[in-house]
Parts: C-alpha cells; structure tokens; sequence
C-alpha cells in the first residue's frame, strides 16, 4: 500500500511540476511523428543544447520523410557531421526509404511496428508512440533510470539486464494515463533539471519528503551501474598530404567500425604513439610516400584523444608536401563538401593550408 501510495504522489506531483519547469524545446511543438522521430534520433547520444540546432537544420533541408527519403546518404552524413555515432544518421535515412517507398510515406503509429524501424529501440519507440498518438507507453532513459532508483531507493544495477527489464516496468506502472506524453517529457526533465547527476536540486525538491534516496542520504550512490567494460586504446596517424598546386588525398572507410562511409585523410594504425623517425620507416608510410624529398612534420606535438564508448584514440596529424605522388588526389577546396568524421573536421577548422 505504501508503494502504491508513492507511485501515484510521484506522477501527480511529476505532471504538476512539468508545468511550470519544463523546457522551451522546438519538438515539443509539434505532434508530428517524422520531427518527434528526428529529434528523438539526434537526442539518442547527444545532449540537448547541441541537438537542437541539428534538429532545426534537419527539418530546414527535409521538412518531410519523402525529403529525407530523396537525399543522397552523404548529403544526410555532412549534415549530421559534428554530432557522431554516425550509425544513428545511416539508420535513419534506411528507415526513411523504408517509410517513403514501402509505407508511403505513412508513419508508423504503434510501439510495436516503430520498433520494427532501423535504428529505433524501447525508449525511441516509446517516445514517439506516446507523444505522437498517446499511446501508454513509458519511456526509459538515462534520467528516468536515475529519479526512479532515487525516489524509489532501487539498487539494482541499471545496465543489468534485470535493471533494464525492472526499471522499465517500473516507469509503466508509475505512468499517468491521462496524457503518457506530457508524463514522459515530465519525468526526463525532471531528471535532467532537477533531480541531477551531480548536486541533484533536493532542497527544492516537490518530491523530497518522500525520496527513499534523500531520507537515507543514498542520492550520491543511486543510481549504481555494473562495472563498464575494458576501454581500448588505439592509436591514429593520419597523413595530410598537400602538393603545391593545393591539392590532397582523402580515402573513404568502408567495413562495420567507427565512420563507416566518411572520408578521412589516409590512416596508419599503430600498437603506440609513434616518433617521426618510426613513421617513416613504417611500411604503410613508404607505400604512401614513395617520394625521398618529401617533407614531414608533426601537426600536434600533443597527441588529440578523442574517447568513444568502447574505445580512446589517440591521434597525430602528419602534414607531409610532396610534388610526387601515384594516387588520384582531390583539391583542398573540395574537402568543404565532403562529410568527415568530428575529428577530422576539428582538425580543418584550425589548419591553414598554405
């Protein structure tokens, strides 16, 4: 009884707080189910201050799903350049061809059949079922995980797979069913705003004289989460290569790993950082720059490290001038148009080739 009690105080108090707290977002706007789709794609692993703008060029370049459906994948991938976990760009213009072509143009309106779409999970699915068509279904992401195993005093590792499975029955059965939406976009923001990671806002709290977390002084250790897998190290030397009549070469990776589809300049893997001297004794570099008079030099002395979720890659630009070269290469200018993974980007703002 005393759970049961918990549970419908918590989704009043919830709804009653998003009305005055909640967030000016562009898709809350809408109802429409192809921009709550696109926001919620770009929201998956990006935060929402950066999101929003990529949200609004998106609808800009294809206001409908048929436009998105009729752009060429690497006019979708320039555009989403910059946000990362390309994947989540590749599944979203396949799942719009499929929408366009095979369900014309018609969205999906169950958890069930948006779930059957690329790129679209539990939470995805669940958002735009109960925004878009007011279907009771209760999402779960990384601020839902975090009020609930507060307010509830829930120590079950999140990531678990009982965690995942507990949670999520949790956030239904604590759901109001009068308007699911507004209760779903009620419960991120308050995780998100005022029940934080990190100096969560519990004096100020409207749910505090009943947050199991607060009462036993548990809030700086829930929500508790497994012990995260090995990260792996890989080291990145990429060659920049520039001639005198300003041109380059660029490759496009291909395979299942990280940037599939974007262009990047030629890339010699090692086991650890190398010195000038390794690199250009390195075999791949020979093959590449078969010219003795070439010159080299370190573009950062201090490796860049970009950390992905399974991986941190430690990274060196090696900007070589050649006049001598096998490969078909691109002018310098032409590398505006072309859709590269972030760190390549970052590395074009600030080189001035000259």
């Amino acid at each position: 009884m005393q759970k049961q009690n918990l549970m419908e105080g918590f989704s009043n108090v919830l709804e009653v707080w998003y009305l005055s707290k909640n967030r000016d977002l562009p898709w809350r706007k809408v109802r429409d189910p192809y921009a709550v789709w696109l926001s919620e794609i770009i929201l998956q692993q990006t935060r929402v201050a950066q999101g929003i703008s990529y949200y609004e060029r998106f609808l800009e370049a294809f206001p409908t799903v048929f436009d998105l459906a009729k752009a060429s994948e690497e006019q979708v991938l320039k555009l989403w350049q910059g946000l990362g976990y390309y994947s989540r760009a590749r599944n979203l213009h396949f799942s719009a061809r499929f929408i366009a072509s095979e369900l014309k143009g018609v969205f999906p309106s169950t958890y069930k059949d948006l779930l059957a779409l690329k790129g679209v999970g539990d939470y995805t699915a669940s958002a735009i079922a109960s925004i878009s068509f007011g279907a009771p279904t209760a999402v779960v992401d990384g601020n839902v995980y975090r009020v609930l195993s507060r307010y509830f005093g829930i120590d079950t590792p999140i990531n678990s797979s009982k965690g995942v499975k507990d949670f999520k029955a949790l956030a239904q059965q604590v759901m109001g069913i009068s308007n699911p939406g507004q209760h779903n976009q009620a419960i991120m923001d308050f995780g998100a705003l005022q029940c934080k990671p990190q100096r969560p806002l519990c004096s100020s709290c409207p749910l505090q004289s009943s947050c199991v977390a607060f009462g036993k002084k548990l809030t700086a250790v829930l929500p508790v989460k497994e012990k995260k897998i090995k990260v792996r190290k890989r080291y990145f030397n990429f060659i920049v290569l520039q001639t005198s009549d300003q041109k380059t070469l660029v490759e496009q990776r291909t395979g299942k790993g990280i940037w599939e589809n974007l262009y990047q300049f030629p890339l010699i893997e090692a086991s650890e950082t190398l010195e000038v001297q390794e690199l250009i004794e390195h075999q791949a570099y020979l093959d590449l720059v078969p010219d003795p008079s070439a010159t080299l030099r370190l573009f950062n002395p201090k490796e860049w490290v970009h950390k992905l979720s399974h991986q941190h890659l430690y990274v060196q630009f090696w900007l070589v001038r050649t006049e001598h070269f096998k490969h078909q290469l691109i002018s310098i200018d032409a590398l505006d148009a072309l859709p590269v993974p972030r760190l390549i980007h970052k590395f074009l703002e600030i080189h001035d080739f000259q």
